[in-house]
């Protein structure tokens, strides 16, 4: 079970598609869980933590014979450095988790909608990762795998507190749902900040592409619930969905508003980006991720209806560092980066509009 490195091509929150799809680029359920009878990781002894990992093989065989699909467990300690950080670019494991070669593990299903994160922050952490507004079939995804894992250990539970967790933030439910979406119309209307700023007021939190502590590159967001303990799932989800609503209409109106009232300024900035993307020699990341948030942007407006929608997700993610040099084989230095980086975006824009045009 342990056998294979991450795939480049295979992510299906990467394909696109799904409700509000010209928004929201992904939608999360991730479970935190402990194990009754091991403490905490932080207090983990290595003999512990490899003790979680084997009995996580056996789960990953469960997970496998549930009819959920077919499940491999990757040790951290098995895969290079440059896989690790793809399965962080592909939002499949977190930063701080690539870096446990000591007791990390993590199981992936084999399209990659479901990775189990081992000995991260929590013994489990359960994602679900689909693309669009899924939150309800992510939850539910979520949850027969929770099902499958507990039928065979027994989770850290207190009848008061509900799931036991290193963090209490994390207490009670222990589900953190968040959404990915795509707002350059309120960031280009100086509106994104005023309304982010507010999510604290309603029980919810803004981050960046790659979670906590990152930035919001290429106009991505992620949005997620703060509390954990107290509303049920499907309160917190419901809340989530509702408040994603209403942002997704707010972008369109900004997105509308910008178009009725400076149209030409719009369509140059728009085919400004297109033309460096589809002729640049050369191009770093930052300005690949600011050039494809602006391309997508013409194409949700019909400005670029020649190009496929999709190409944007693929894009944010091939066009990181690790992904970069993962698909070329080999380590890379910054000038061969920006280098494959630019043939990448103009030979998918191309293989993009083909598929359209057909």
């Amino acid at each position: 079970m342990s056998t294979g490195t991450p795939g480049l091509e295979s992510v299906q929150w990467m394909a696109g598609g799904g409700p509000a799809a010209d928004l929201v680029l992904s939608s999360r359920i991730r479970l935190a869980r402990n194990l009754e009878e091991y403490p905490f990781p932080t207090l983990l002894s290595p003999e512990q933590g490899q003790a979680i990992v084997d009995l996580m093989e056996q789960v990953t065989e469960r997970l496998s014979a549930s009819g959920l699909g077919r499940f491999t467990l990757l040790r951290m300690a098995d895969l290079s450095p440059l896989d690790r950080r793809v399965l962080v670019e592909q939002h499949l494991i977190s930063p701080q988790h690539a870096r446990n070669t000591a007791t990390g593990a993590v199981i992936l299903s084999e399209d990659r909608s479901i990775s189990i994160m081992v000995n991260e922050e929590d013994h489990l952490r359960i994602q679900c990762l689909l693309g669009g507004l899924q939150l309800h079939k992510a939850w539910e995804i979520a949850t027969r795998v929770d099902d499958v894992i507990e039928s065979g250990v027994r989770y850290a539970f207190d009848e008061e507190r509900g799931y036991l967790t290193t963090c209490p933030t994390n207490l009670g439910t222990g589900i953190r749902a968040s959404v990915m979406v795509h707002l350059p119309g309120l960031v280009l209307a100086q509106q994104a900040g005023r309304l982010l700023s507010q999510l604290g007021k309603v029980g919810m939190v803004v981050r960046g592409l790659y979670g906590e502590g990152t930035e919001a590159l290429g106009n991505v967001f992620q949005v997620s619930n703060q509390i954990t303990l107290g509303p049920s799932e499907e309160e917190l989800i419901e809340n989530l969905i509702g408040f994603t609503r209403q942002l997704l209409d707010q972008e369109r109106s900004a997105r509308e508003r910008l178009y009725r009232e400076n149209e030409d300024g719009l369509k140059d900035r728009v085919m400004r980006a297109y033309g460096l993307l589809t002729n640049a020699w050369s191009m770093s990341s930052e300005e690949a991720i600011r050039l494809l948030s602006d391309m997508r942007l013409g194409i949700d407006l019909n400005i670029l209806s020649h190009v496929r929608p999709e190409v944007f997700n693929e894009l944010i993610v091939l066009t990181r560092p690790a992904c970069l040099q993962k698909l070329a084989g080999r380590e890379l230095d910054a000038r061969e980066r920006d280098l494959r980086r630019a043939r990448l975006i103009r030979e998918r824009i191309a293989a993009a509009i083909r598929k359209t045009t057909g």
